[in-house]
C-alpha cells in the first residue's frame, strides 16, 4: 500500500484540506462517491477521481501509478482474474455451498443482446470503477484514519474487502457477498503490497469476463460440480 503522506495543500487551500479531513465536507465527499453508482455507472469511480485531483491528493496515493509494464501487467492481470474466477467457481464457492447457478444473472445464457451491456459494466463498472472505489480510494481513505502499520494495513484490506462484499448483497445474494468477500480479500492484498491498480484492473475485468463466458455459454454447472461432483 502506498504512503499516505501527500503533498501539503497551499494554506490558503482551506477547501481542499477540508476534503482530506473526516470533517463535514469530507464526510460529504465520502457520501457522494459511495452514492455516485446509483445515478450512473462509474459515476463513483468518476467522482473520487475528482475528488483526488480538487483535495490535492497525489494520484499515486490512490493506486495510478505508471506500470513497470503495462503488457507484463495486462497478461499477469488476466491470468490471475481467470485463474481466480474458475478456482472460486470450482473448489471455493461449492465448499460454502453456493448454487452452482448464479441466479442473479442467469438470465445471460446465450443471450448475446446483452453483452454490450455487460462488458460496458465490466470494463467500465468494475475493471475501472470497482478498483478505484473499493481499492484505490478507498484504502487511503481508511489509511489517513487507521495509519500505515502492517497491523493498520491488515484491518484496511479486512476492512475494504467486507465492505466491498456487502455492496454486492443487494444484487447478488450471500453467495455473490461471500465471493466479492474473498476477492476483496485477494486484490486488497495484492493492493496492499504493489500501491498499484494497473494489474487488479485487469484482473477484475478477466474475473468478470471468465464469469461472464461460463453462464453465457451454459456450462456453470459443469465447472461448479467439475472437482466435487
Amino acid at each position: 500500500m502506498t504512503s499516505v503522506s501527500s503533498a501539503p495543500a497551499p494554506p490558503d487551500d482551506s477547501f481542499a484540506a477540508a476534503l482530506r479531513g473526516f470533517g463535514p465536507v469530507g464526510l460529504l465527499a465520502i457520501l457522494a462517491i459511495f452514492a455516485g453508482n446509483l445515478l450512473f455507472v462509474p459515476l463513483s469511480a468518476l467522482l473520487a477521481l475528482l475528488w483526488a485531483w480538487r483535495s490535492r491528493t497525489p494520484w499515486r496515493d490512490i493506486g495510478y501509478v505508471r506500470p513497470r509494464g503495462w503488457i507484463v501487467g495486462l497478461a499477469a492481470g488476466l491470468v490471475l482474474g481467470s485463474a481466480l474466477k474458475l478456482l472460486m467457481k470450482a473448489l471455493v464457492m461449492p465448499l460454502l455451498g453456493a448454487d452452482p447457478l448464479n441466479q442473479a444473472y442467469h438470465h445471460l445464457v446465450g443471450n448475446a443482446a446483452a453483452l454490450p451491456g455487460m462488458l460496458y459494466l465490466i470494463v467500465a463498472g468494475a475493471g475501472f470503477g470497482e478498483e478505484t472505489v473499493w481499492r484505490g480510494w478507498l484504502f487511503e481513505r481508511l489509511g489517513r484514519l487507521l495509519g500505515a502499520s502492517p497491523a493498520a494495513r491488515a484491518a484496511i484490506v479486512l476492512v475494504a474487502a467486507g465492505l466491498f462484499g456487502l455492496a454486492h448483497w443487494p444484487e447478488q445474494g450471500l453467495a455473490g457477498t461471500e465471493q466479492a468477500v474473498i476477492v476483496g480479500l485477494v486484490f486488497g492484498w495484492i493492493y496492499a503490497v504493489t500501491g498499484r491498480l494497473w494489474m487488479l484492473m485487469c484482473a477484475h475485468i478477466a474475473f468478470d469476463l471468465t464469469a461472464l463466458a461460463l453462464i453465457y455459454w451454459g456450462i456453470e454447472e459443469d465447472v461448479a460440480r467439475f472437482l466435487l461432483g
